[in-house]
């Protein structure tokens, strides 16, 4: 069997956005890096999202949802609010007074440099994840400031993880510390829900 070396799918494009939900009571939101533009007629985009996540069954359910576009200046504290806690405990937008789309979805006004209010016209089912495929029904550009990518945010916002004496693993995406020499094949992130895969040894 030929060598994988999982870090080469590093170097592929990513982006980092905050996909904004509504489960009937309470706003959430939570932290993507799988978005892209599939066809431009019809104006398709794809979503990926970790079936962990509990945004997941609110948009399977709800059929709608907004991405909004992170940019370079998003400060490490927004990507733990919303990427590092769940929305099943937690209630994201307590007493925000957010804008909403004509989705009635919320929308961010800082640190984006645009939204797209998204509806899903198909879903795939991809085992771990699920790829809403939606069509584009609302959008807008606020600024030119560069987006955040995945690898700016690793050298440029993330914290470093400091090695010391410390043994076992990190989650290259949060920073999660599994302290243990051994981490099953199917380990998942209690965090970010990323797989063992995306963890290294310290």
């Amino acid at each position: 069997m030929a060598n994988i070396d999982k870090n080469a799918l590093y170097n592929i494009g990513y982006g980092l956005y905050v996909v904004t939900t509504h489960d009937g009571v309470k706003d959430n939101g939570l932290i993507v890096n799988s978005v892209m533009q599939l066809t431009s007629t019809p104006l398709t985009v794809a979503v990926s999202i970790s079936k962990e996540n509990y945004s997941y069954e609110v948009i399977k359910n709800s059929k709608i949802l907004n991405v909004n576009c992170l940019t370079e200046s998003t400060p490490f504290e927004l990507f733990k609010h919303y990427g590092f806690q769940s929305g099943k405990t937690v209630n994201k937008f307590e007493n925000s007074t957010f804008p909403r789309t004509e989705n009635g979805l919320i929308y961010l006004t800082e640190n984006v440099n645009s939204v797209m209010s998204l509806k899903v016209t198909d879903l795939i089912d991809l085992g771990t994840h699920g790829m809403f495929i939606c069509s584009v029904e609302e959008a807008k550009t606020f600024n030119n400031n560069p987006s955040v990518t995945y690898a700016y945010y690793h050298k440029n916002i993330k914290p470093g993880v400091k090695k010391q004496s410390i043994s076992g693993w990190v989650c290259k995406i949060c920073g999660y510390l599994h302290n243990d020499e051994i981490l099953p094949d199917d380990f998942i992130c209690p965090i970010c829900k990323h797989g063992a895969s995306d963890f290294e040894k310290l």
